[in-house]
């Protein structure tokens, strides 16, 4: 089955306007996704899809692949449902753009467990291992059954607990790498109503688990960290210095 990568980058972030073209040590973040990914699939199997004619240039100077969608596309999702019919794939790896240290054997692993299971909207998690990150509302925690499945995600600290834990034990936040398949993808653009829940918590996933579709989750490696406002940019930069 033939994969590809798509990476969905809008200009214009509520929270961080002009997100996919901030610096970090000197390169736009954009680019940053992109080469990650193409360390793990074959370049020209990757495209960058942006509504901002200055994201595609930049994409385009540095060699990638970039298609341009509407500039009223609800989600990143729904941004990748405008292509689906101009790119010969199967399924399709949806890697965000504000996630500048995605691994690429998460992306690797999230392309085989799409393979493997085809019936599955697949997405990633890694364990949460401080309690700003828990209680912060830019960052979905989620929770799952014994078999991975995606029984809810939120904004808010779940799941919740009647005792004073000081425990970090299981506590698990969404990493941004979602497998589709072009039938999951269809069934998106057949339904572009965001119901309550998704609505409500501000997170896509959630239109699959409202539809009753299923989500297999895996782990990740807790080293990604998704940039929601400025100030995340710290937290990456400092990061790569130690990676020097």
């Amino acid at each position: 089955m033939k994969s590809c990568i798509v990476i969905p980058a809008r200009f214009k972030s509520t929270r961080f306007p002009g997100k996919p073209l901030a610096k970090i040590l000197g390169k736009e973040m954009i680019i940053h996704v992109a080469e990650a990914c193409a360390k793990a699939i074959n370049v020209k199997d990757v495209y960058v899809l942006t509504d901002n004619d200055e994201i595609k240039n930049v994409v385009e100077k540095n060699n990638f692949n970039c298609l341009i969608t509407s500039k009223t596309a609800k989600t990143g999702t729904d941004r990748i449902t405008e292509i689906i019919d101009k790119l010969d794939y199967d399924n399709f790896i949806n890697v965000q753009g504000d996630e500048p240290l995605v691994n690429p054997k998460d992306i690797l692993k999230c392309i085989s467990l799409k393979v493997k299971n085809p019936k599955f909207v697949i997405n990633g998690f890694a364990q949460i291992d401080n309690w700003e990150d828990f209680y912060s509302i830019n960052i979905p925690k989620v929770i799952t059954d014994k078999n991975d499945h995606l029984i809810y995600t939120s904004r808010s600290p779940i799941p919740g607990s009647k005792k004073n834990d000081k425990k970090i034990a299981n506590l698990k936040r969404q990493v941004c790498i979602y497998g589709f398949s072009k039938f999951d993808l269809e069934f998106i653009r057949d339904n572009q109503i965001k119901n309550f829940l998704e609505e409500k918590e501000d997170i896509e996933i959630l239109r699959f688990i409202e539809h009753g579709r299923k989500v297999l989750m895996y782990e990740c490696s807790s080293s990604s960290i998704a940039v929601d406002i400025p100030d995340d940019l710290n937290k990456v930069i400092s990061v790569l210095n130690e990676q020097r």
